[in-house]
C-alpha cells in the first residue's frame, strides 16, 4: 500500500511497543524504513520483538524498560534518545485497563489505570514536544484511544474518564503546538483482539455481548490498524492534525463499543472475572522479574 521507503530515517517512539498493538505498529514502521525506539515494563517482550523485526527486515530496534508513570525515569529517557539525535514521531500506546463494576474500584486500581493512561502519557508527550519547540524541530504525535472517549464506559471508568482526557490533550496540543510545526492526532481503534487486553476486558470471551453489533460484521484486522498508523506519521498530509479517528467498523454509531451489555452479569459472574483478570495480572508481574 505505501511505498517501502515511506518512514526512512524517521526516528519513531513507541510507548508500550513490545506486545499489542504496539508490537504491530513497530513492525508497520519498522517495513517503511523507520528507525525505532520501543519502551514497556517487560524487557523479555521488548527484547523479543526487537528481535524479530531485525530477523525480518535488518532493523536494529533500540529497547528500553521503562515505566511511564515515573516522570524523572520519563525525561531522563528522552534526554538520552535526543542526545544522539532528535524524535520525530510519538506513539502513546501504553495503556492499562480491566473491567469492573465501578462501585467496587479500590483508590489504588483507579490509580494503577489513571497513572499509566493519563498522567504516564502527559509526561512523555510533554517531554518529547518541549524538546521539538526547543529544537526548532517538527514531530509528529498519536495517541491510542478509544471509541469510549465520545460515548463513555460503564464498567472500565478509569479508562474511559482517562482516554477521554488524552482526547481532550490532542485537540489541545494541536491547536498550541501547530505553530511549531508539530502535529497531534490520535486513533480511537474498535475491536482489535490483542492476548493481554483480551484476558483484561473479554476474560469471559463473551464477544457478542461485550462488544456490540459491529455493522462490518467482524473485528478489525491489524494491516488496517497498522495502515492508518502508518498514513498519519508519515509526510505528505501535514495539515491533518486535532483529530481523532475512529477504526472500528462503525460499532459505536450503532451503540456498540461499550460494556453496557455487562448489567447483566450476576455477581458469581463478575467473581468469575475477577479471577481470570487476576491470573492475567499475575503472568505480567512474573514476566517482568
Amino acid at each position: 500500500m505505501f511505498r517501502k521507503d515511506l518512514l526512512k530515517d524517521k526516528r519513531i517512539l513507541i510507548t508500550g511497543g513490545g506486545t499489542g498493538l504496539g508490537k504491530e505498529m513497530a513492525f508497520h514502521y519498522a517495513e517503511h524504513g523507520a528507525h525505532l525506539f520501543i519502551c514497556g515494563r517487560r524487557l523479555n517482550m521488548l527484547e523479543e520483538t526487537a528481535s524479530e523485526i531485525f530477523k525480518k527486515f535488518g532493523t536494529k530496534v533500540e529497547c528500553k524498560v521503562l515505566d511511564i508513570r515515573a516522570s524523572k525515569d520519563v525525561d531522563d529517557y528522552i534526554e538520552d534518545i535526543f542526545t544522539t539525535g532528535p524524535l520525530d514521531g510519538l506513539v502513546n500506546n501504553a495503556a492499562g485497563n480491566f473491567i469492573s463494576p465501578t462501585k467496587d474500584l479500590s483508590h489504588k486500581g483507579f490509580d494503577a489505570i489513571a497513572n499509566i493512561v493519563f498522567h504516564g502519557t502527559f509526561y512523555i508527550t510533554h517531554s518529547v514536544g518541549k524538546r521539538w519547540i526547543d529544537t526548532n524541530h517538527k514531530g509528529t504525535i498519536i495517541s491510542i484511544l478509544t471509541t469510549w472517549v465520545w460515548t463513555g464506559s460503564p464498567y472500565v471508568v478509569p479508562s474511559a474518564m482517562s482516554k477521554s482526557g488524552l482526547n481532550a490533550m490532542t485537540k489541545s496540543l494541536a491547536a498550541e503546538w501547530g505553530k511549531y510545526g508539530i502535529r497531534v492526532n490520535a486513533i480511537a481503534p474498535g475491536p482489535f483482539p490483542t492476548k493481554g487486553a483480551w484476558e483484561r476486558l473479554n476474560p469471559g470471551d463473551e464477544d457478542e455481548a461485550m462488544m456490540g453489533k459491529v455493522p462490518l460484521g467482524r473485528t478489525g484486522e491489524m494491516n488496517e490498524l497498522q495502515n492508518l498508523a502508518t498514513f498519519l506519521m508519515a509526510d505528505g498530509c501535514d495539515y491533518l492534525t486535532g483529530q481523532t479517528i475512529g477504526i472500528d467498523g462503525a460499532q459505536y454509531l450503532t451503540g456498540g463499543g461499550t460494556f453496557s451489555e455487562l448489567d447483566r452479569l450476576s455477581d458469581s459472574d463478575w467473581e468469575q472475572m475477577r479471577n481470570m483478570i487476576r491470573s492475567a495480572n499475575n503472568k505480567d508481574k512474573a514476566d517482568r522479574k
